[in-house]
């Protein structure tokens, strides 16, 4: 592909999006975080300089935040050094008229292991602290800040509205 093409690419969903029928930020909010309660799992995408790392991982919803418990991995490699990061959750492929997937950008920070937020989320996933702090390694706590979503789900047609919705938090 020329550069141009490239960027012709790129530039599809906001060419698009700026002729699309957007839905009331309350009922897509309120969408977007119906689907994301419905879902536990996410690919993570992580990274810094030529280093990229995209890692399947359970999470949590709440208080506005993504919270994911970790051993460790790559993908700290990448949030040491930036803490941007990329969510992606989604529905199996089903058909091109039935999709149902987001992608989520945010900011991303390690909890300090046993702070009372620590605690507290654990608390909220049901796990005890005191077997947290019996393993042979310390679990991480991922905090994500999600600051911008785009939700494309084929429903969202039927409604009268384009496929593709987006929203900065």
């Amino acid at each position: 592909m020329t550069h141009e093409q490239y960027q012709e690419a790129a530039n599809y969903w906001k060419n698009k999006d700026a002729e699309a029928v957007k839905m009331d930020r309350d009922a897509l909010l309120e969408k977007i975080n119906a689907f994301i309660e419905a879902h536990n799992t996410c690919a993570l995408a992580t990274g810094c300089g030529e280093f990229v790392r995209c890692t399947p991982i359970e999470y949590s919803y709440h208080d506005g935040f993504f919270w994911m418990f970790s051993e460790g991995g790559q993908k700290f490699t990448g949030l040491e050094q930036n803490k941007n990061v990329s969510i992606a959750i989604y529905d199996a492929y089903k058909g091109f008229g039935q999709l149902n997937g987001m992608q989520i950008s945010g900011t991303a920070e390690v909890v300090e292991p046993f702070s009372d937020e620590y605690n507290a989320h654990a608390k909220v996933k049901g796990i005890n602290t005191e077997a947290l702090k019996k393993l042979p390694f310390i679990m991480n706590l991922i905090k994500i800040k999600p600051t911008h979503i785009d939700y494309l789900c084929s429903d969202f047609k039927k409604e009268g509205y384009d496929s593709r919705q987006s929203v900065d938090l």
